[in-house]
């Protein structure tokens, strides 16, 4: 429960902050101080796992002491001089081209997810054919709260509605099938017709996809969708745009989810645990896209916070810890025990639909009986703040919670972690 410390502290930032704060934080109401690890303490002392790794940011915990080290070290010598060239730049370019899958050669550094996107669309519409002037997109996917990316997937803002350019392809969803049939007898009926409606149209640059989409509840695609959807773009000319905003840098138990996925994309965007949270954004693409006249005028990935010599620190000193430790390693193994508990419970409680994941990124959708479907916001709800009395933290999205820990988390913490999200849903479901 939140305690009277936090219950003043909240009351006196509600009288001048903006309404609209994540669902996490308006059922959550916790005041956060101090982060280490895997471990939040609140306001009056609490402590929580945080197996929501910040904003599923977090890739080494909060406070790892190598990237402190990195940024105070980077504080203490120089901010911004836009996006000038610093000592630490060719040596962040050159760690990046030993993670990353050897087509995607060339890199711009940005500030946020959505800014990534937009400077991805950027050269998607710089360097498509005359004609090619529409964009393929999946429904249930998120690229950010920016008017391009909302464009994508048609986010209409109050009466106005922003459909753009973009033409909406059926994602993998299987356990809310909108074809109303079942996998594998579907025949991938989804990926034919994004096949057909984007793939084939001759009117079409590129695809901009989630291998896994995230906000949507961490939907996997079912074996074989992507090797369709992506033989046929590569065959029409297609450009593949992987949006690995989230899933970018080890998450799902590979530097990006295509390579498990069997997607070798042109363009892929990466931010939030690439630099363990710190403002960082990278849009990683085949040098003759990002390198071509058209796409590379002056000032075309500059921004006032691209390059930032502190985004570089932060970023270079969390992807040499993911690096030297054999980070995504582990994550396949903690992956591992996490799928088999998680399926457990998924046998054990009738109001958790369906589990789904990849390595230490996971989804549980809770219904209201497991027949119907019929979405149990209430429920994830409950479970949320059941779970943080206990003290765990997940991350909610209506009727889904999201469940991403720090990549450095050790197995007696996710056993204890699991163990508490078990209580929390049997004390809301029993």
């Amino acid at each position: 429960m939140t305690g009277l410390r936090q219950s003043q502290h909240l009351a006196r930032e509600a009288r001048h902050l903006a309404p609209g704060a994540s669902e996490e934080a308006v059922h959550g109401r916790r005041v956060f101080a101090e982060g280490r690890g895997p471990v939040l303490t609140d306001l009056d002392g609490n402590q929580y796992l945080d197996f929501a790794a910040g904003t599923l940011t977090q890739s080494l915990g909060h406070g790892h002491p190598e990237v402190v080290e990195a940024l105070t070290a980077q504080a203490g010598r120089l901010w911004n001089v836009h996006d000038s060239a610093t000592p630490e730049r060719a040596e962040l370019l050159e760690l990046l081209a030993r993670l990353l899958p050897e087509q995607l050669d060339t890199y711009a550094f940005l500030s946020t997810g959505a800014e990534v996107v937009e400077a991805a669309l950027r050269v998607v519409q710089a360097t498509a054919p005359p004609g090619r002037n529409r964009i393929g997109a999946l429904r249930h996917g998120f690229h950010g709260k920016t008017m391009g990316a909302r464009m994508l997937v048609h986010w209409d803002i109050g009466h106005q509605a922003f459909s753009g350019n973009s033409v909406l392809g059926y994602s993998p969803y299987c356990y809310r099938c909108p074809l109303g049939l079942e996998y594998p007898s579907c025949d991938l009926r989804c990926a034919t017709l994004v096949r057909q409606h984007i793939a084939e149209k001759p009117n079409v640059s590129a695809l901009v996809f989630e291998p896994v989409l995230g906000a949507a509840g961490v939907i996997v695609p079912p074996p074989g969708y992507w090797e369709r959807v992506a033989g046929a773009c590569r065959d029409s000319g297609v450009l593949l745009v992987a949006d690995e905003v989230l899933t970018g840098g080890g998450r799902t138990g590979a530097f990006l989810a295509s390579e498990l996925l069997g997607v070798e994309p042109d363009l892929a965007m990466l931010s939030k645990g690439t630099a363990n949270g710190f403002p960082f954004a990278l849009l990683a693409g085949r040098g003759e896209l990002l390198r071509r006249p058209e796409a590379a005028a002056p000032g075309a990935y500059a921004s006032t916070y691209a390059s930032n010599p502190l985004g570089i620190a932060a970023a270079r000193a969390t992807l040499e810890v993911v690096e030297r430790d054999r980070l995504i390693d582990r994550v396949r193994v903690l992956g591992e025990i996490m799928e088999d508990r998680l399926r457990t419970l998924e046998s054990a409680f009738p109001q958790l639909g369906q589990v789904r994941g990849l390595g230490l990124l996971w989804g549980l959708e809770f219904v209201t009986c497991p027949v119907g479907r019929t979405p149990a916001p209430e429920v994830a709800r409950a479970v949320y703040t059941t779970a943080l009395d206990l003290g765990l933290r997940t991350s909610l999205g209506g009727h889904i919670l999201r469940l991403a820990p720090p990549f450095t988390l050790d197995e007696a913490l996710l056993d204890e972690g699991l163990r508490l999200l078990e209580k929390a849903i049997e004390r809301v479901t029993s």
